[in-house]
């Protein structure tokens, strides 16, 4: 006989689950009970966010659900933050949520939620479990729901009373193997589609990707002298220094590569949705009067034809495609002049244009590019701050970029937690903006107690930043709700404990980066931002002035 925590622990062995986030509550002690001794680690995180944030990041990092407890109502409503970010960002997630006692429902007890309701357009599954008998059924339904064709987030949520209770039930196994071979006919249609086309663009994207896939790829595009595009916060898809990477479908994107994008006559869109953000708002291909010719491969046939009808569409797992396809012998094509103009672009685009200020977020982001090791784990948030980043750091291995599609504030710090928590030999950095940082700083705590050494590089510019861009294009001059009163970021990270400095000057930038390198310990380092740099593109006073003429 066992309780119900003690069930459902030993089948989140049986999945592998070497580590779990959360944030305790008397509504799943049994589960609580049944990590301890188990072997299975428990990050207690200081917020429910931060602990759903940790577990997305897990599963993006591995493939495999990143795992999340928190307790019921304002615990479940804390952690829906990272379960929509799971969601948009199509990364396998298990949320467990305490839930009131069976007896009581639908009498609004203490903290009572309906979850399917709650979760239902976020999480590919909502469910809750009113047998303990059943246990094994739903953990295993979980893992292979989270995983399966389009990955997500499950949310499942536990009854006190039942997982407190004992029975006799046997475990299911880990899941089995899923084969996932594409039928050569296909891969033999995609190519005689590519070869006829005049200026194919390939565009990366969705979750599930690899190292190999980044490898194929390359291999692929190189031997065809393909152009290779990625969708929004896909960089690390493939080694952005390969001269066939042509630059991402990012917020803000490179003019030149959205007009690349306008004259392609085929697009081969691999895994991504592509979505608003690849395409500026549906403007550069638009839904409604699609010019390019798309072959789309997607693991969701719900997802194909959803808002662009491809030409070619094929349900595969995209990394077995790409492989496919680098096995096949090249495709004959003239594309080396379309190629070569799109790689140009891309590098022209990497050309720092100067900001104002004593601190140029373009040099030191050129400066992380050049100096931190290819394998190094950048995170970041939502803001402008990210625009930098995108723009001018160059990612050169899978599995070293962690950023919401989704634009979730405050997701980059608890992800580097999370990288570093997994990859303790890594160099983890999060580019956080002020804003975007106050929103999960006291997860710094959750750093100091797990040992995670996360660097996080503050661009403090004491505003709401990308709000105040919006502001000044529509309501030029009329500041209101975006200015922001911060704290001294070098004490909070000395008040945990950690390493903290604050940089006024760029050219101080390397030394406090290798000081906080040295310094073996989470780290903030402060940077000081002129109020007129904005965006990488524009000042503050350049978008004021555009929108007042």
């Amino acid at each position: 006989m066992r309780h119900g925590g003690e069930i459902l622990v030993d089948q989140l062995l049986a999945q592998g689950v070497e580590r779990v986030f959360s944030v305790p509550g008397e509504s799943f002690l049994a589960a609580l009970d049944g990590l301890y001794e188990s072997g299975i680690t428990n990050h207690v995180c200081r917020q429910e966010g931060g602990a759903a944030m940790m577990a997305e990041a897990q599963g993006k990092l591995t493939g495999k659900p990143g795992i999340a407890f928190v307790t019921r109502g304002p615990g479940a409503t804390n952690a829906s933050a990272g379960v929509h970010v799971a969601r948009q960002d199509s990364t396998p997630m298990i949320l467990f949520v305490g839930q009131i006692a069976r007896a009581h429902r639908d009498r609004e007890a203490f903290q009572e939620v309906d979850y399917r309701a709650m979760f239902g357009g976020i999480a590919k599954w909502v469910t809750e479990v009113d047998q303990i008998e059943r246990i094994p059924e739903y953990i295993s339904r979980a893992f292979h729901v989270a995983t399966s064709g389009r990955p997500g987030p499950v949310v499942i949520a536990l009854p006190e009373d039942m997982l407190s209770g004992k029975a006799d039930v046997p475990d299911i196994g880990a899941m089995g193997e899923n084969l996932r071979d594409v039928a050569p006919s296909s891969i033999a249609t995609i190519r005689q589609e590519i070869s006829g086309a005049q200026r194919p663009l390939v565009i990366l994207g969705g979750s599930q990707w690899s190292q190999d896939s980044a490898d194929h790829i390359a291999k692929f595009a190189e031997a065809s002298n393909l152009p290779v595009a990625v969708d929004f916060r896909r960089q690390d898809y493939i080694d952005n220094r390969h001269p066939n990477y042509v630059g991402d479908l990012n917020v803000g994107i490179n003019p030149a590569l959205k007009q690349n994008l306008m004259d392609a006559d085929l697009l081969i869109v691999l895994g991504a949705r592509l979505g608003d953000i690849a395409t500026s708002g549906y403007t550069s291909v638009d839904p409604a009067n699609v010019k390019p010719r798309i072959i789309h491969v997607h693991p969701d046939p719900d997802s194909l034809g959803q808002v662009y009808r491809p030409d070619i569409s094929l349900v595969a797992d995209p990394r077995n495609v790409i492989a496919a396809l680098a096995e096949a012998p090249s495709i004959d094509g003239d594309w080396a002049a379309w190629r070569s103009k799109a790689r140009a672009d891309y590098e022209a685009w990497l050309t720092p244009q100067e900001t104002p200020g004593d601190v140029k977020m373009e040099e030191v982001i050129a400066h992380l590019s050049r100096t931190l090791p290819d394998d190094a784990i950048l995170t970041n948030g939502a803001g402008n701050y990210a625009a930098f980043l995108h723009r001018y750091f160059a990612y050169k291995k899978h599995g070293t970029q962690l950023a919401p599609t989704s634009g979730s504030m405050g997701y980059g710090f608890p992800a580097a937690i999370s990288a570093a928590i997994s990859n303790p030999a890594k160099t983890v950095v999060c580019l956080a903006g002020d804003g975007c940082f106050q929103m999960t700083c006291n997860e710094f705590s959750t750093a100091m107690q797990y040992g995670a050494k996360v660097i996080t590089i503050v661009a403090n510019n004491g505003r709401y930043g990308t709000i105040r861009m919006h502001q000044e294009m529509h309501y030029p001059a009329r500041v209101s709700g975006t200015n922001l009163h911060n704290p001294d970021f070098v004490a909070l990270a000395k008040a945990y404990g950690g390493h903290g400095e604050c940089v006024t000057r760029t050219e101080d930038f390397p030394a406090a980066l290798e000081r906080a390198i040295a310094s073996d310990t989470a780290a903030i380092i402060e940077l000081r931002l002129d109020s007129e740099a904005l965006a990488p593109s524009a000042t503050l006073s350049q978008i004021r002035e555009r929108a007042q003429s």
